[in-house]
């Protein structure tokens, strides 16, 4: 399910590069974008390079951020075992704090996405202010084919580490792997511990990474003419 929704994301994104690109040269009269983007004009390959490296600061921003929350989660559980071991028998007269849990994880899932999210919403907006049309149209272009790559790595490689740490739990403990506990299981956790965010946080999203850029750039794509008439603020040469 993972590889249909990329790959709807890389098309709705291709359409909606499509489509700035179109909005451009009809508000430029045909004088911009006539016969498409010349990736190799300095401005536009410049941000194409820029492009191409905010999935990837997306990405271990996300992954940073699961770090964090799972933290706060575990010292939180501790804390409760620490001041109420009866929580540890078998039959508990008291049930946990599942509340202080839930607000632990739901308040962190708000707060980690403000700094990702900034990044991804004002790039191409400040990228198109300041730089013109052309380091926009080189922006997404960059953060397109990045993502796409990544976004297919970081969900393949993580359903791996995934079904190797499942696969090892259901081997007897007389196989090669020796099963759930060993030191073979052990590493395998570890290894999940990686391949979770990367399946279940930052793959899908950097589903959303190419979407949004793309329908930023489109929604605003008259403002960045009409600075300049597509040069930005700091004229740059088209």
């Amino acid at each position: 399910g993972k590889g249909f929704a990329i790959g709807s994301a890389a098309l709705v994104s291709l359409a909606l590069f499509g489509a700035f690109v179109s909005r451009i040269r009809h508000a430029s009269g045909d004088s911009l974008f006539t016969d498409g983007v010349n990736i190799l004009r300095p401005t536009a390959f410049a941000f194409l390079l820029i492009g191409g490296m905010i999935p990837f600061a997306f990405a271990a921003m996300t992954m940073k951020s699961v770090g964090v929350a799972a933290m706060e989660m575990v010292m939180e559980v501790q804390r409760q075992f620490d001041e109420k071991p009866h929580l540890l028998d078998p039959n508990p007269s008291e049930r946990p704090d599942y509340d202080a849990c839930i607000a632990i994880s739901t308040k962190a899932s708000l707060r980690e996405m403000v700094a990702p999210s900034s990044m991804i919403i004002f790039t191409p907006l400040l990228t198109g202010i300041f730089f013109g049309t052309y380091a926009v149209a080189g922006l997404l272009v960059g953060s397109l084919v990045a993502s796409v790559q990544l976004a297919i790595s970081m969900s393949n490689s993580g359903g791996a580490w995934d079904n190797a740490k499942k696969y090892i739990e259901k081997q007897p403990p007389s196989s090669e792997l020796k099963g759930k506990g060993s030191d073979v299981h052990k590493a395998a956790v570890v290894g999940d511990t990686v391949g979770d965010p990367f399946k279940d946080t930052s793959g899908p999203a950097l589903n959303i990474v190419m979407k949004l850029m793309a329908v930023l750039s489109l929604v605003f794509a008259d403002v960045f003419y009409a600075i300049r008439e597509g040069k930005g603020l700091f004229n740059f040469g088209r």
